[in-house]
This record gives C-alpha cells, sequence and structure tokens, in this order.
C-alpha cells in the first residue's frame, strides 16, 4: 500500500496530513506511532487525518471530518494549529474554496476561516470552565488549584477548549523546565484523561509567553487550544484583556475573548506547508 502525505506545521507544531476520504487505512494509529519517531519515521507532533463527514456531520451541513492522532498514537479530541493546517491543506488543493470551512471534530464542529496575510482565523468555541466537564476530579471554576510536581508546587487554572488544560504562571520561562514539571502534571490523578500543561509568564497586558507539554507528545513548539486556554486563565486572573498575543517558541498566535463563557474564542495564526512524501507499506 502507499500513502500520499503532506508535512505541514502551525507556528512548529508539526504535522501529517492523509488525505482518507477515499479509502480507510488499517491499524492506522499504530502506524501514525511508527512514524512519528524523528529518526526512523518522518517526524510530527500529530497526525491530521482528513476525512468525510459522519451521518451526523451530514445533517449539521458538515464539509469534513477531522480525526487527530498523536505521536504516541492516542486520539485526541482538537488541535487548534492542526485544524489551521488542514484548512489551509484544504484551500491550496482545491478542494473547497470557500472562505469558511466546517469541520467536525471530537470536540464539536470548529470553523476555520481565511485572514490576511495567508494566516487562519479559527473559531475554536466557547471555553468549559466547569471542572467535571473538562475533565477534573473537582466540581466548578478550578482556579489556583494547587499540584506539586517534582517536589515544586503550582497554582493551576483549569480550562478546556475541547480538550483538557492546566494553566500556570511562571516568573521567568526561558530557562524553565518543562520536560521536568510537566510529565508529572500530564499524568496526575487529578485528570482522569490527562491534561496538556501550559507554563505561561505574563510579559504584559497584551503579551503572553507560553510553553507546553502536551498530552501524548511531550514538549512542542507551539499548542493552539494551549494559546487558547492559557489567554482565557490570564484573563480570568486580570492579568490580560481581551485580545492578547501568545509568543511560543515556535511563532506566534493572536487570540480573543471576551471574557464570558459564552463567548467564543478566536485564534488567529499562520500554516505553512513544508513538504509532500509518500508513505510505502
Amino acid at each position: 500500500m502507499k500513502i500520499n502525505f503532506t508535512k505541514m506545521h502551525g507556528a512548529g507544531n508539526d504535522f501529517i496530513i492523509i488525505d482518507q476520504r477515499g479509502r480507510k487505512i488499517p491499524k492506522l494509529t499504530s502506524l501514525v506511532s511508527r512514524l512519528s519517531d524523528r529518526r526512523f519515521g518522518i517526524g510530527f507532533d500529530q497526525a491530521i487525518i482528513l476525512g468525510k463527514p459522519s451521518r451526523a456531520g451530514k445533517k449539521e451541513k458538515v464539509d469534513f471530518s477531522m480525526q487527530i492522532i498523536n505521536a504516541d498514537g492516542g486520539v485526541v479530541e482538537m488541535c487548534g494549529n492542526g485544524i489551521r493546517c488542514l484548512a489551509k491543506y484544504i484551500w491550496t488543493r482545491g478542494i473547497k474554496k470557500t472562505k469558511k470551512l466546517r469541520i467536525e471534530t471530537l470536540a464539536g464542529i470548529i470553523v476555520p476561516e481565511k485572514a490576511d496575510k495567508g494566516q487562519v482565523r479559527v473559531d475554536m468555541g466557547a471555553p468549559i470552565l466547569e471542572g467535571t466537564l473538562i475533565p477534573v476530579k473537582a466540581a466548578g471554576l478550578i482556579k489556583d488549584k494547587k499540584l506539586t510536581s517534582a517536589k515544586k508546587t503550582f497554582a493551576f487554572t483549569c480550562v478546556s477548549m475541547g480538550n483538557p488544560h492546566a494553566v500556570t504562571f511562571v516568573k521567568k520561562l526561558d530557562n524553565f523546565d518543562v520536560k521536568k514539571y510537566g510529565p508529572p502534571i500530564e499524568s496526575h490523578k487529578f485528570f482522569p484523561n490527562k491534561t496538556n500543561v501550559e507554563f505561561v509568564e505574563v510579559v504584559n497586558k497584551g503579551l503572553l509567553k507560553m510553553r507546553v507539554y502536551e498530552r501524548g507528545s511531550g514538549e512542542t513548539l507551539a499548542c493552539g487550544t494551549g494559546a487558547s486556554a492559557s489567554a482565557v486563565a490570564a484573563n480570568l486572573k486580570g492579568f490580560t484583556g481581551r485580545s492578547v498575543r501568545v509568543i511560543l517558541l515556535g511563532g506566534e498566535l493572536k487570540i480573543e475573548w471576551a471574557g464570558s463563557t459564552e463567548d467564543h474564542v478566536f485564534m488567529t495564526g499562520p500554516a505553512e506547508e513544508i513538504f509532500t512524501g509518500v508513505i510505502k507499506l
């Protein structure tokens, strides 16, 4: 079997895009796990699988479905950088030419649209702040929850952007040891489905710096849902306003949120194609 793929990145968070609308690929999660290896495979954080809408999706007038598979083979609900790359893939190939797309994910229907300078703006939906729905093992707003990692205590604010996030604020981020403090929180018993972990430095009211330990992938150069969750957490704590730039290791994202649990989060950022190739199985 031969499988065509396209390697892309959004602010350094890298993916392969596989179009599975025409045929089903057997044992896809184990295949992704092998191919994600940066020495013996292609190397990427996640695989994005383009598919046809489900029967329910067709009723909702969805254009495509999106499956997200982590480097470890685990399937996750949503990826902000990934959906920007998928939208760019669809537009550049003329698969659909409308300014907006409706894409079905495990986190619901997400709507990316074309923005200025080749960027993509994504309606990420409203943030989920109720603990039982994030989910965490507590109810209500989870703000400044103290958890210990590698003998150091952090205060976390928890947010779901279709997938769970634990956000903590630190004074100096550049030399922070994400790989030391991230894993114990990712798999902490407080998070029944594990969690993405964001370490954030507040530069000023309109600027955050963020590093992320992604669930199932380790530290990555960027995370769109993580940047969105970090902006929401910073707003809740009064650190930032409605619009904020988030600087990640791989680039910059713009996040907008009006501050109400009913208000949607909007993320704008780049999506770049790197190369195409063929996998021979």
